[in-house]
């Protein structure tokens, strides 16, 4: 079966600015953003890349266009299930103001009973997502052929279920993965189980350097904004 190729979203402005983006409309990419996107072919110019499905959102649109004007020719879809988590009521809030919503400590400790007020559970997000990794696993597979590899941009939170999905990992423990701003993630699916390959790989270390605040114990709903 196919090599999956995750790739999260450039930085956005929403992730700048604290923002729990969701499906607000509108949301870009900011200026290390749109470099991070820019830089995306090169990092996959050794790659025979046969499709690329991106989520409809802004910031999955214009990260994966570098790397289509670069491939021209390379087939291109756009697939809702691999969306962002519909964070309903949550959606445009900053993420300080949520932290203390009673919720926000269940999306963090037992995420398969978080659903968003207005949106949806973090368990249908996992599905769908899930759902659309084995359809277009198997499209791939039919009209490339086995050893096909495919780009999928997404979202962080849907990207960190799908590494839990393909570990086999119960999705209470997925917040224990963390994926920055256009990091790539690989799965590489076969008949009986899938391996990762990749995880949330920059090609830069820098986030990994002692920060002058030290990080939360909790994960950045949404993805966090990566290295300073």
């Amino acid at each position: 079966m196919p090599t999956l190729i995750l790739v999260r979203h450039g930085r956005s402005t929403a992730n700048t600015e604290g923002v729990l983006a969701g499906w607000t409309p509108g949301v870009a990419l900011d200026e290390r953003g749109t470099a991070q996107a820019a830089a995306l072919p090169g990092r996959l110019a050794g790659l025979p890349i046969a499709e690329v499905v991106t989520s409809p959102l802004q910031r999955c649109q214009e990260t994966v266009r570098p790397l289509l004007d670069a491939r021209p020719g390379l087939a291109a879809h756009t697939d809702e299930r691999i969306g962002e988590c519909h964070y309903g009521d949550w959606s445009g809030r900053k993420l300080a103001e949520l932290k203390d919503e009673p919720l926000m400590e269940v999306v963090q400790a037992h995420p398969t009973a978080a659903e968003f007020p207005g949106g949806e559970s973090m368990r249908a997000m996992q599905h769908r997502a899930a759902e659309a990794v084995r359809e277009w696993n198997a499209r791939v597979e039919r009209d490339h052929g086995a050893d096909a590899v495919y780009v999928m941009c997404s979202h962080g939170d849907v990207v960190k279920s799908l590494v839990a999905d393909a570990l086999g990992l119960h999705l209470d423990l997925f917040q224990r993965i963390s994926v920055e701003p256009c990091s790539i993630t690989a799965i590489r699916y076969t008949r009986l189980r899938p391996f990762l390959v990749r995880l949330g790989d920059t090609g830069d270390l820098s986030s990994l350097a002692p920060r002058e605040e030290p990080p939360s114990g909790d994960a950045t709903v949404g993805g966090g904004a990566g290295a300073p």
